[in-house]
């Protein structure tokens, strides 16, 4: 497996990832499956804020791996803070990992409950100077985890990046997406389990505190049929479609989930 074509075929995906990135099979991986009996209620959970400004949007991308808006962070323009987090985070990009079918598709999985595709923004800490240093500090990075389940009354607000998927069908393709204030994507509660964890994707650094909502948005069958007409391969290139970009839940190894609710 030639280092830098990881994905998530049987010949290099998460069952093989491991033997390029050894991280993959560290004690704090992430996604997991969350066991509501096994969780923590932690009263002195805090709610979290998010105060993105619409300014900071930039562009929408396939890079072959996933659907990726990309975000202004050179300054504290976009963050994120509260929760059980210390200081501002600051929002760096959104991605989606999704499945082939509406009943499966997220990374986490809740009581046994697979979405039909989940949400990621990824927020990093500004104290460590720039993205890569924050990669490596323990408090490096957070990443609010928002569900996707497909329903009758779908929210609209989704539409907006679906609407620029047919500018993005190939990989390497990225459009201008501009004016965007991701905090239209967040349920009404705020609820939320955080945990210790790391990136879903290689080499799957361990930087990552988790702020997974416990309240799903909801989607169209359309709209979820629009993600998946997205294509892995380059313009030129025979046709896969881009479908099951989702890591298995990865063992606990003696962490405690926390639950801001009861």
């Amino acid at each position: 497996m030639a280092q830098s074509v990881w994905g998530y075929d049987s010949d290099n995906g998460p069952e093989r990832w491991h033997e390029n990135y050894p991280l993959a099979k560290g004690d704090k991986q992430s996604p997991i499956e969350i066991n509501s009996k096994d969780v923590h209620h932690d009263s002195s959970l805090a709610p979290w804020h998010a105060s993105y400004d619409p300014g900071a949007a930039k562009t929408i991308l396939n890079n072959g791996r996933t659907c990726r808006v990309v975000f202004d962070d050179t300054f504290d323009r976009s963050v994120l803070r509260g929760g059980p987090l210390t200081g501002a985070f600051r929002l760096r990009q959104l991605h989606l990992h999704w499945g082939s079918a509406d009943d499966h598709g997220s990374e986490h999985v809740i009581d046994g409950v697979k979405y039909a595709a989940e949400l990621h923004m990824v927020h990093w800490n500004p104290k460590h100077g720039n993205f890569a240093g924050a990669l490596k500090q323990p408090d490096g990075v957070a990443v609010v985890g928002i569900f996707l389940k497909v329903g009758k009354t779908p929210k609209p607000e989704m539409k907006r990046i679906l609407e620029e998927i047919d500018n993005i069908k190939t990989k390497g393709k990225e459009a201008p997406f501009q004016h965007f204030d991701p905090s239209i994507l967040f349920p009404k509660s705020r609820d939320y389990w955080t945990y210790h964890g790391s990136f879903t994707t290689p080499p799957c650094e361990e930087c990552i505190t988790w702020i997974l909502l416990r309240e799903p948005i909801e989607v169209s069958a359309d709209q979820m049929a629009k993600l998946r007409s997205l294509s892995k391969n380059g313009e030129n290139e025979p046709v896969h479609p881009l479908v099951d970009n989702w890591r298995p839940p990865q063992p606990l190894k003696g962490r405690i989930v926390r639950a801001s609710f009861k």
